[in-house]
């Protein structure tokens, strides 16, 4: 049987009377590209620290490719790379030296081949001899995602790793990083740009308040919800009053309708014309995973809401995950 990439089994981790954890149960399986979504304080960068071993559980174990990160922590830390999502840097070396002090923390002496592929890769060779003090916020996020690749972990961990870069390095990196997954690398994201998540995560877990409230794959959860959203524009610029009940959005110029099919677009269309309305635009859309997550972090998922766990199905072997 295949060890997991990641396990982590009923953690829990509290700070005195609050619960950044509750109970939280995972398994990413090795190779997947997996997602992990939440508003601010929902216990992401927690689980990655407990994951990490840089926080103890207060309940609960954690392992890396089968590795209790407690236990046998050494093994654990050599099997994962993380970015972090604060930018740490020591600033008395250049990226290049940055680099070798960090593979000779994993005890790599000769490590310059795979050193100058990563800074290539991540358009860093022409900063390799410049001091970390003097690169830009966007250059330094780079050689943070080039220190968690550079003792080649089969496991990494990207904690908002395109916050604040450019779209040239977001792609860039996008690149490097679904290479490096289409090459076996387990790869576990987080991130607020929920259009990334959308394009690059098999499955996707959902936190809320320190406990998984949704957990399937993103094709899925692209599912969960049915129906459509139709954007309007519209002469004169208003609408008859059983439409106005289906405005999820007030936008500048027009409106944005939740409908359960697409057949009630012809009752729309229906409706404005009984009304005398002109329809100057119309664009139909399915919900996206932004939608699915801001639909979802509003149900209520407390105790006793579905058991505490929402969406959380089985998810199959991973030739289902397409």
């Amino acid at each position: 049987m295949t060890v997991a990439a990641i396990r982590v089994e009923q953690v829990s981790k509290n700070y005195g009377a609050l619960a950044a954890l509750s109970g939280v149960s995972l398994e990413i399986a090795q190779g997947e590209f997996f997602g992990l979504l939440g508003p601010n304080g929902a216990g992401k960068t927690t689980l990655i620290n407990v994951i990490a071993g840089l926080v103890f559980a207060t309940t609960g174990t954690a392992r890396v490719m089968g590795f209790d990160v407690v236990a046998r922590y050494r093994d654990a830390r050599r099997m994962l790379g993380v970015v972090p999502q604060e930018l740490v840097f020591d600033p008395f070396f250049t990226v290049r030296e940055a680099l070798t002090i960090q593979s000779g923390y994993f005890g790599l002496a000769d490590n310059r081949a795979w050193i100058e592929e990563v800074m290539h890769h991540l358009d860093l060779t022409e900063k390799a001899d410049t001091n970390m003090r003097a690169l830009s916020g966007g250059m330094k996020r780079r050689v943070l995602v080039a220190q968690a690749l550079v003792h080649r972990p089969p496991v990494i961990v990207l904690d908002e790793p395109t916050a604040g870069v450019d779209v040239e390095l977001r792609q860039a990196l996008w690149q490097f990083i679904r290479q490096l997954n289409r090459d076996g690398h387990t790869v576990v994201l987080t991130t607020h740009y929920l259009e990334e998540a959308e394009a690059l995560c098999q499955r996707i877990a959902m936190l809320k308040q320190g406990r998984i409230v949704a957990l399937d794959t993103t094709h899925n959860l692209l599912r969960m919800f049915s129906g459509c959203n139709v954007r309007l524009r519209l002469a004169p610029d208003r609408l008859p009053e059983r439409l106005a009940q289906r405005v999820t959005q007030r936008l500048e110029g027009g409106y944005r309708l939740a409908l359960r099919d697409y057949v009630e677009v012809e009752q729309v269309l229906a409706e404005l014309r009984a009304g005398g309305i002109q329809v100057q635009e119309l664009e139909v859309t399915q919900p996206d995973l932004e939608e699915v997550f801001v639909r979802i972090m509003n149900e209520d998922t407390g105790p006793g809401a579905r058991n505490g766990s929402s969406r959380i199905v089985d998810w199959g072997a991973p030739q289902d995950w397409q």
